[in-house]
């Protein structure tokens, strides 16, 4: 209980500032609380994973590094972090594209992470939306549910929490 607590407050110290791009404008760190809850449901989860969904963004979105995470936290939680960070040196369609493309490969830790994130990034469409277009929203829920697409068959209690966010985001946008 301890490395989660320590792990909730380093996520917060290093989104501090953050906000998510949907109207509500709310604090990032409310983000990657919502994925630790989401995989803490998981029949799966265990300390390292729940604190890798804690940690998902730091490395991509913060000058946190694997070498911080795994002095505090392990060599395993930094692995895994590491593993569902995307690169931020390529471009943003090369990043998506890889997505889709290597998730399968991924660990099966990381792919709950990916799950629950994906699924959080669902939610705030639908109930918290930035200030993007419809087709922009069909584009998203479409990648993502292709990046899932390679999560299948693992965890049976995040692929449905994602369904259900991806058919109340696709009732929502009328698709």
């Amino acid at each position: 209980m301890q490395y989660l607590m320590q792990a909730c407050d380093y996520a917060a110290r290093r989104h501090a500032g953050q906000t998510r791009a949907g109207a509500a404008r709310e604090p990032y760190v409310n983000h990657v609380i919502e994925v630790a809850a989401r995989v803490a449901r998981s029949p799966h989860a265990d300390e390292t994973l729940v604190i890798g969904a804690l940690l998902h963004d730091v490395i991509e979105d913060t000058d946190g590094t694997a070498e911080d995470i795994a002095a505090l936290f392990g060599p395993a939680v930094a692995a895994l972090v590491l593993e569902v960070t995307d690169d931020k040196s390529l471009p943003k369609a090369e990043r998506k594209a890889l997505q889709e493309r290597d998730v399968a490969g991924k660990s099966l830790q990381a792919r709950r992470i990916k799950l629950a994130d994906k699924a959080a990034n669902l939610a705030a469409l639908c109930d918290s939306p930035p200030d993007w277009d419809m087709p922009r929203r069909r584009a998203y829920l479409d990648w993502a549910e292709r990046v899932i697409a390679g999560c299948r068959g693992i965890d049976p209690v995040l692929e449905a929490a994602f369904d259900a966010e991806a058919a109340r985001l696709r009732a929502r946008l009328g698709a």
